[in-house]
């Protein structure tokens, strides 16, 4: 059909929208064919002849459009119609022209002006800076500079140990760095020819981080004893390490205020918040070595994060997380919005492997999740006092 073989103005527009998307951060590294050729179709007089309102209109768009780039144009004589003029390619001298089409030219030779300077400065930077297109492109000539002027920093101090807040860089506190976290360890990794692969932005741009605090309440009052009174305790992970504390059973659960319903439990520990950071527990030996027990919510990241924490903790059980218990909540079913990319996780259960390929599978409805707070609590509290069978 000769409708979808001829490309108006519009349709070009759209072509190099998706390809500008796609290759601007190769653009500006220098790499891409120029000209570019952008192929409009051109018909037959079998298509003129049959769709003469198509054709007409398609000539018409191109006769009458101006703009970036050079249109080809290629003359047939027709039996029927005579000499007839048609366009037949647009070629497009380099990115600039792209852009013009788009109505980003503008931000194109900003990008490039800016590349092109950084690069003088840092040639370490040339593969890894054309990526960042649209702080490039959009970063106000202040946040500019102040980017510039932290590379030049992390440049001369490598090892600082400082934390974020102490940089003594003009314009620069912690938000503005903390929002920028993923250019910065991006770039000074460049700079420093490492693999962020595996690294983190502290480790990258040799920062101190904040402590990771985790927050735990102690369900016994011997266990308070031990820790001079304290019920609700939140410190870094280090510090925990260095309790002894006689605990036989420690909970662990994503939602905050369901860890602070809990009532006492006796020797036991609830720790709250952990999310995927749930692996990190394993460092504290008091906890490695006692029975844990997970209760996350009951969706494909639940699972994962399990999955997770028993890389670690390998005896971890799980609570709460089985297809009765899904099946029995689900006037208090809610979508998980984005499931988790695993098709299976290798360190669940035979029974948790079962759910979690039938919430992939859509096998009780679209992205089926029960959320642990959903759980009424006369129900959940009951489970926890009882606890998994050992």
């Amino acid at each position: 059909m000769t409708a979808q073989r001829l490309r108006s103005p519009d349709d070009v527009r759209d072509l190099l929208a998706k390809r500008y998307a796609q290759k601007r951060g190769l653009w500006l590294a220098g790499e891409g064919a120029w000209p570019m050729a952008v192929s409009l179709g051109l018909p037959t007089e079998k298509d003129a002849t049959q769709h003469a309102d198509i054709v007409r209109t398609w000539a018409s768009a191109w006769q009458s459009w101006q703009g970036a780039g050079a249109l080809e144009w290629r003359e047939r004589r027709w039996k029927t119609m005579g000499a007839q003029r048609l366009p037949r390619r647009l070629s497009l001298a380099d990115a600039g022209e792209v852009a013009d089409w788009l109505g980003e030219t503008a931000r194109w030779q900003r990008a490039a002006a800016r590349c092109q300077r950084s690069i003088a400065r840092w040639p370490a930077l040339a593969d890894r800076l054309p990526r960042h297109f649209d702080a490039l492109a959009d970063y106000d000539e202040s946040d500019f500079r102040r980017l510039e002027a932290l590379l030049g920093w992390f440049e001369v101090h490598p090892e600082s140990n400082l934390y974020p807040r102490q940089l003594p860089v003009s314009g620069i506190d912690s938000k503005w760095v903390e929002k920028r976290q993923g250019l910065l360890g991006n770039l000074v990794a460049a700079l420093r020819g490492k693999d962020t692969a595996g690294l983190g932005f502290f480790d990258c741009c040799g920062l101190r981080p904040p402590p990771i605090l985790v927050r735990l309440r102690l369900l016994d009052s011997e266990l308070r004893a031990c820790a001079g009174g304290l019920g609700d305790i939140s410190a870094p992970i280090n510090d925990l390490t260095k309790l002894s504390l006689p605990v036989r059973r420690v909970f662990i659960v994503e939602n905050t205020q369901t860890g602070l319903a809990f009532e006492d439990i006796s020797g036991s520990v609830v720790i709250m918040g952990r999310g995927y950071a749930v692996e990190e527990l394993g460092q504290v030996p008091w906890i490695a070595e006692t029975r844990c027990i997970y209760w996350g919510d009951l969706d494909t990241h639940g699972f994962a994060i399990l999955d997770r924490a028993r890389a670690r903790l390998p005896n971890i059980e799980s609570l709460l997380m089985n297809e009765a218990t899904l099946l029995n909540n689900k006037v208090f079913w809610g979508e998980e919005k984005r499931q988790h990319s695993a098709s299976q996780l290798p360190r669940l259960t035979h029974e948790e492997q079962n759910v979690f390929r039938g919430l992939k599978e859509q096998r009780w409805g679209l992205n089926v999740r029960l959320e642990q707070e959903r759980i009424p609590w006369t129900e959940a509290w009951r489970a926890l006092r009882e606890g998994p069978v050992p």
